[in-house]
């Protein structure tokens, strides 16, 4: 297995071309942590990434999703009551979290493994124009398991909507 630090230098944010790059496969070295392509990508770039800021010093994610009408979910949802599903912020911030795994220089292939309470206090609609993921990481075990756990938020159009407690992601090595 590659190690990610000699295929990629950390940036302090990224564009939709290297969110989509990182989807292909590679960014971060072969059989290492890349984010889902589209329409399964949940975030059009990442404004912020830190090893050490966030409410616990240990990590900083923040990434943003322009909404659009014409955005796949709302069609499929709820015929008539259109949003997005509550499942795909989860998601989103699941993906931010394997992603700055991998950017932070571990190994593997991001799969979430858990959360441990999420709160809905909110909709994202075609009329919502922005939302915003913000997890901060309170726990980092890197070993033969990489795990990273953090806390998250998403925002829409200013207004925390939902929040994340304790979510988990792995990254898991090949079987040598």
């Amino acid at each position: 297995m590659a190690d990610p630090i000699h295929f990629h230098t950390p940036q302090p944010s990224y564009s939709k071309a290297d969110l989509l790059s990182s989807a292909r496969g590679g960014y971060f070295g072969p059989g290492n942590a890349q984010l889902p392509s589209p329409p399964m990508l949940m975030m059009d770039r990442i404004t912020e990434i830190s090893l050490d800021g966030g409410e616990h010093g240990k990590g900083h994610i923040v990434a943003e999703l322009d909404i659009s009408p014409e955005l796949w979910f709302f069609d499929c949802h709820f015929a008539g009551d259109p949003v997005m599903p509550g499942c795909l912020g989860l998601d989103a911030m699941w993906q931010i979290v394997g992603y700055w795994l991998g950017w932070s220089g571990s190994p593997g292939k991001g799969r979430a493994i858990g959360v441990g309470e999420v709160k809905f206090k909110g909709d994202i609609t075609p009329k919502t124009k922005l939302v915003r993921y913000e997890v901060d990481m309170h726990r980092v075990k890197r070993g033969a398991l990489t795990l990273g756990m953090g806390d998250g938020r998403v925002v829409a159009d200013g207004k925390v909507i939902y929040t994340a407690k304790d979510m988990k992601v792995g990254l898991i090595r090949p079987a040598s």
